[in-house]
């Protein structure tokens, strides 16, 4: 199965680099958002659609981070593919799917995510925020 998803990022007043991680009710689990590609649908599509769709926010797509790969809950393998992410527009309203979003810091996530996958993330989001963003990654 393949699925792909976001790394939304943004910078405070304060110039500190934060990303965006949501809470999953059915799940209870923090991640990034992502889901599954449609037929047809290309990864880069997918991602921006399913961050909009987990987030309310539209974002544009900036450099690809990496890929996770595990057995789903049905012992399917699954692997999805990231994109660093900005948003330009929207508003995040709770749902079914998803009902919490927090902005944190590269520390941040790394104590609230479920998952040590989403944290080895972490790595790839600080050197791609600093090639895009021209920070240095201890900042991220």
């Amino acid at each position: 199965m393949h699925a792909a998803g976001g790394m939304i990022v943004r910078r405070t007043p304060e110039r500190e680099l934060q990303v965006a991680i949501v809470h999953r009710p059915l799940r209870e689990d923090w991640t990034f958002p992502k889901g599954k590609a449609e037929p047809g649908e290309t990864l880069e599509a997918c991602a921006l659609r399913e961050v909009e769709e987990e987030t309310g926010l539209r974002c544009e797509l900036g450099g690809f981070i990496g890929h996770t790969e595990y057995r789903d809950r049905k012992d399917r393998p699954k692997v999805v593919a990231y994109w660093l992410m900005r948003a330009h527009d929207g508003q995040f309203v709770p749902g079914r799917e998803v009902d919490q979003l927090r902005w944190v810091t590269r520390a941040g996530a790394a104590r609230l995510l479920s998952y040590e996958r989403d944290r080895q993330l972490l790595d790839a989001f600080a050197a791609a925020a600093s090639e895009q963003f021209g920070i240095d990654g201890a900042d991220a």
